[in-house]
């Protein structure tokens, strides 16, 4: 039978009848995007790797959509259902656009609205949004407008412009969150930090000088480097104006947790984090933390954890602006072939982290 597939990017790689039928043979998963094989004896049609009996090659022909499929008079599949998503795509595709509700809206959407526009129960879409993001519907949201609020502090005139682009429909609701999304107060923020007490030490461990900073929330940078002057400078950078103070005796139990990160050892203590970034940055840095000790993962498998299977490289953005080393540990993602790909403090780094990890794990 002719095929009745339309030319396009995603059927370049099966491009004509016969490396499509070789594909039917092979049971390729990766054509499944690609096209739909239906039978003539039996009148159903399937994906090209379902795994009932070969059909014989002249009962078969090729279409581009389930839709077509049907159209030509055929039935779907019982076996493998060619007329539903992959359960992990549609998985993405329903993050996918409750994210793109939050982003878009002037209030932050309730649990029930999010789960409606999805066509789940609030309960199942709240279970499912944290799985794959690792943030609640309303974290979400709240990191979200965080940025909103932290862009608007840069480029509006007013604090109070800054609040009202940012959704909030009144000051009083505004800074009653403000040290929640910002870490300190937004005139503080605003003017770089003006205002704001940041305790750091710099120390040495075995990967050369370490800077610890924590706020009064938590840790906001664990940074390394082999000079501790570089490390000092580039962290005044992010907060010019900010008081820095050098910490205290107690802020020694902090510091040395962090170096018993770097060097691997188990530590009942655990540090507490103050992360600021952008609602994607705070999903991938939250699917960081929950890859176990001594195990990698790759940048595709976090990009399709948070739900955005297709932003690999954002994923990676992400990873190069985590300014919390080893705690948020971006340092256990590797490439798909599970070579060691660019670290923000050095590949050699990355390397001794991950050897001492799977020794410890």
């Amino acid at each position: 039978m002719a095929s009745m597939i339309a030319e396009g990017p995603s059927t370049q790689r099966f491009a004509t009848d016969e490396e499509r039928w070789q594909a039917v043979i092979d049971r390729n998963r990766a054509a499944d995007e690609a096209f739909f094989r239906s039978v003539r004896t039996t009148g159903v049609y399937c994906r090209p790797s379902c795994g009932a009996r070969l059909p014989r090659r002249e009962n078969v022909a090729f279409h581009a959509t389930p839709a077509e499929a049907e159209a030509a008079g055929f039935r779907a599949c019982l076996r493998c259902k060619p007329n539903l998503d992959r359960s992990e795509d549609a998985q993405a595709k329903v993050i996918a656009r409750a994210c793109r509700a939050i982003e878009e809206a002037e209030e932050p959407p309730t649990l029930e609205s999010l789960a409606k526009i999805v066509g789940q129960s609030p309960y199942h879409f709240h279970r499912v949004f944290k799985a794959a993001t690792g943030l609640t519907p309303k974290g979400y949201a709240d990191a979200h407008r965080g940025k909103r609020v932290r862009d608007g502090l840069k480029r509006a005139g007013t604090v109070t412009e800054a609040i009202y682009s940012a959704g909030f429909n009144s000051n009083g609701r505004f800074y009653a969150a403000s040290d929640e999304l910002l870490g300190m107060k937004p005139t503080d923020f605003r003017e770089g930090g003006a205002g704001a007490t940041i305790r750091f030490a710099v120390g040495e461990c075995s990967l050369g000088a370490i800077l610890v900073a924590a706020t009064d929330k938590g840790v906001c940078a664990i940074m390394l480097e082999d000079d501790p002057q570089e490390l000092v400078r580039a962290f005044q950078d992010d907060f010019p104006k900010a008081q820095l103070v050098g910490g205290d005796k107690d802020f020694e139990r902090v510091v040395a947790a962090a170096i018993g990160l770097v060097e691997g050892a188990p530590s009942e203590f655990k540090l507490p984090l103050d992360v600021r970034g952008t609602a994607f940055q705070q999903r991938v840095w939250q699917a960081l933390r929950d890859i176990p000790a001594g195990k990698t993962a790759t940048y595709s498998d976090i990009a399709k954890k948070i739900g955005a299977p297709a932003s690999v490289r954002a994923v990676a953005g992400a990873c190069a602006a985590n300014k919390i080393a080893v705690a948020i540990p971006c340092h256990r993602v590797v490439r798909t072939d599970g070579s060691l790909s660019g670290y923000r403090w050095g590949v050699e780094r990355k390397r001794a982290l991950l050897q001492r990890e799977s020794e410890f794990a």
